[in-house]
């Protein structure tokens, strides 16, 4: 069954019917959890697939919340009678929530998904039909204009950056792009003020039903390209911004919720650098991006000249594709995999000419974060980690921040008459031969946030064994240099740029500094 993806949205200006049908929802269990117990694991993790009948299967039944998954989440035509005894049916069809379907059953007009808050917020995403569940499903090949303005729902994306985002108390939030308007609902959470912006009307429409219905604070909706519906005055400054823009370097901008519309990966280029100088002091932004790996060019340089003056910055590459399959890839989620074979070849065609031109043999895939700083020297980290994360991570890049700003306050002197703490779930692994006296290396691997690992040398692993926060570096170097036979001064020449390390990767944790006369060689 096909419907029409550009349907007339719910009104926005309705508040008494958004009202109840949120109470209706949460009545009848219509939740993130009362999805789950009613489909069971398979069937939810399917949807995610695009794939219904595992979810048609487990709603046949009468009860209230297996008729609003129908509706709502399946886009399934509902009897008239049966809505009735779950939802006022009146104020639905006038505020635009349902239409008339034919015969005596009615439909939807928009997708809703219930979507569970960090702290267990009922929430509720509104997006265009058939795209809240499994993605766009292949929008761009069904045709017609208004396909190109399609609205999706929640997607892998939005909930990774949702995840990685700072989520400390601040008087202003900044979401650029917002589509269905996850990140600005995250953001009324802990900011004061919250404004999103995007190029499509239809999404800014659907930011404010998702709000609505979610119970959430209203937000400062403005429609145009990125950072120009905010201006450049004074108080269009944000102690937080977030985008999870249309990174997707394509020929052409066919489809606006995932085409840029730029050359190449000038769209995320320029999020990034337009976010300097509209952070406040102290303030963090954070971005998904798409970047190309050109011949001839350090990656890591790329992004590196992308860091706006004045911020700090950390970027972590998660995936790199080469372009045949990037290429197919997003052909796939337009759909166009589906449609005659001369017409896929010749968009395949036309990605392949592109990258061709630009010399692009790969593309990243990441996630960037930045902090406005006034420090004369900001610290820019470009590292790739596509191993397993422990989401959510906006502590962990917090705290990163905070650590950076401990460590080009001191210098090794300080550093020595400094204590340190080995973080939560660090274990240590031994590798090399069976039988052998010593091991070959030795790793650190954390448990928890980036979970990284990484080599150190055995009097590096023997510091970090011992730091529990009650004696200073310096003088655990110096027990550590009689136990091995080793000079004190050597070891204080040599270890603290391992301990920079195990500090900047979250290892250890700066403790209160000791008492100076108590280490009187640091």
């Amino acid at each position: 069954m096909s419907y029409p993806v550009a349907a007339p949205l719910p009104a926005a200006d309705r508040p008494d019917a958004t009202r109840a049908l949120r109470t209706a929802l949460l009545e009848a269990e219509f939740t993130a959890d009362g999805l789950l117990d009613l489909l069971g694991a398979p069937a939810y993790a399917a949807l995610a697939r695009s794939e219904t009948v595992p979810a048609l299967r487990a709603t046949r039944g009468d009860r209230p919340l297996e008729t609003l998954v129908r509706l709502f989440l399946l886009q399934q035509p509902v009897a008239r009678d049966r809505l009735a005894a779950v939802l006022d049916v009146t104020a639905c069809l006038e505020s635009g929530w349902l239409r008339e379907a034919g015969g005596d059953e009615l439909a939807a007009t928009v997708d809703v998904r219930p979507y569970g808050g960090p702290d267990g917020e009922d929430w509720f995403i509104v997006s265009d039909l058939g795209c809240a569940v499994g993605g766009a499903g292949g929008i761009g090949g069904r045709g017609g204009q208004a396909d190109t303005d399609v609205v999706l729902g929640v997607g892998g994306a939005s909930t990774t950056l949702a995840a990685i985002t700072v989520r400390t108390p601040v008087g202003s939030a900044l979401d650029i792009g917002t589509g269905s308007g996850i990140q600005a609902l995250h953001a009324t959470r802990h900011a004061t003020r919250v404004t999103a912006t995007d190029l499509n009307s239809r999404a800014l429409h659907i930011t404010a039903l998702t709000l609505a219905l979610s119970g959430a604070p209203a937000a400062d909706l403005r429609e145009g390209s990125l950072y120009e519906p905010v201006g450049e005055a004074d108080d269009a400054r944000y102690d937080l911004i977030v985008s999870n823009p249309p990174f997707v370097i394509s020929p052409g901008a066919r489809l606006t919720y995932r085409d840029g519309g730029m050359s190449g990966d000038d769209l995320c280029r320029s999020v990034v650098q337009g976010a300097g100088e509209r952070l406040n002091e102290g303030g963090h932004a954070q971005f998904l991006a798409n970047w190309q790996h050109v011949e001839g060019e350090e990656w890591t340089e790329r992004l590196r000249s992308w860091v706006p003056r004045g911020c700090d910055a950390w970027i972590v590459q998660r995936e790199v594709q080469d372009i045949t399959q990037y290429a197919e890839l997003w052909l796939r989620d337009a759909g166009d995999h589906r449609t005659d074979p001369a017409e896929y070849a010749a968009r395949y065609d036309a990605w392949l000419d592109e990258f061709e031109a630009r010399k692009v043999k790969a593309v990243g895939f990441g996630w960037i974060s930045l902090r406005r700083t006034t420090h004369d020297e900001p610290s820019i980290v470009v590292e790739e980690w596509p191993h397993p994360v422990e989401q959510p991570l906006g502590d962990a890049v917090r705290a990163h921040f905070e650590r950076v700003d401990w460590l080009r306050t001191h210098d090794d002197a300080a550093l020595l008459q400094s204590s340190f703490v080995l973080a939560g779930e660090v274990v240590q692994e031994q590798v090399g031969l069976p039988g052998a006296e010593d091991p070959e290396h030795v790793v650190l691997r954390q448990g928890r946030g980036m979970r990284r690992a990484t080599k150190v040398d055995t009097v590096a692993a023997g510091f970090a064994g011992v730091c529990d926060g009650s004696l200073s570096a310096g003088t655990i170097l110096d027990a550590i240099a009689q136990l091995v036979g080793e000079e004190s001064v050597l070891l204080r020449d040599q270890v603290p740029a391992q301990i920079r390390t195990l500090v900047e990767q979250g290892f250890l944790e700066p403790a209160t500094p000791t008492d100076p006369s108590a280490d009187p060689v640091g």
